[in-house]
């Protein structure tokens, strides 16, 4: 099903600008045919094509009903900046795999040092790639990628997690032991190529993460976000 995010609908509605362009040029759309309207309270609505002009695509709702895709979990990801466009394929695939929010950290080895005005192109960029990511797995949601952050900042959000994880290439807890069926809002720790410092480690320590492993083998940094959520939805019933 084609999925759009609007903020709200009611009655005949009319998508414009990047969508009505997406739904009549890519997806060849016609009249009669339907689409999926997500509002911004989790509502998604079936709705028909009525007509198509220079204005836009008129729709109307044929029916809605409560979004049910999300998880039963809240999982922020603070990611170590990564070379190149690394970071976009993370994005794409937590979005895919159902994570509520990305944060890009700082750290001591990340090769990628945006300044200022690039750091707000690639958040822009970030955030587009969660919009599309979000509509191709009929999410509820867009999930937010926020600015870049500083590893001492991040340190210092993990009172607002019922468990903050940090998955760390030189060993740790496996995600059996520490997975809790109270925790709802989780903070999951990956990092750049070359992996984290020692000293980053603990700090993320002694602010409250678990360290954990993510198996023997020594994952990519790409890599390791895709595997640590897909792990945790795995054993929170979230893949079934």
């Amino acid at each position: 099903m084609d999925w759009f995010f609007v903020d709200e609908i009611q009655g005949e509605h009319i998508i414009t600008g990047e969508d009505a362009l997406h739904i009549t040029k890519s997806l060849r759309k016609s009249v009669g045919e339907a689409l999926t309207l997500c509002d911004k309270s989790g509502v998604e609505h079936l709705c028909l094509i009525d007509s198509i002009n220079n204005e836009g695509v008129f729709v109307h709702e044929i029916t809605k009903d409560e979004c049910r895709n999300e998880p039963s979990i809240n999982i922020t990801l603070f990611a170590a900046l990564t070379k190149g466009d690394k970071l976009e394929t993370v994005v794409q695939k937590s979005v895919e795999l159902g994570v509520s929010s990305i944060v890009p950290v700082m750290t001591s080895r990340c090769v990628s040092r945006p300044d200022g005005k690039s750091a707000v192109k690639k958040q822009t960029r970030y955030q587009k790639i969660a919009l599309q990511a979000a509509m191709q797995s009929c999410r509820a949601i867009v999930p937010n990628v926020s600015r870049v952050i500083s590893l001492d900042n991040a340190a210092k959000r993990l009172d607002e997690f019922d468990l903050s994880i940090l998955f760390y290439e030189g060993g740790g807890k496996s995600l059996r032991e520490i997975l809790k069926a109270s925790a709802k809002k989780i903070a999951i720790f990956t990092g750049p190529e070359g992996g984290f410092e020692e000293s980053e480690v603990d700090l993320l320590a002694e602010s409250g993460a678990v360290v954990a492993t993510l198996g023997k083998r020594i994952l990519r940094a790409e890599t390791a976000p895709i595997a640590a959520l897909s792990a945790i939805m795995l054993q929170t019933g979230n893949l079934e």
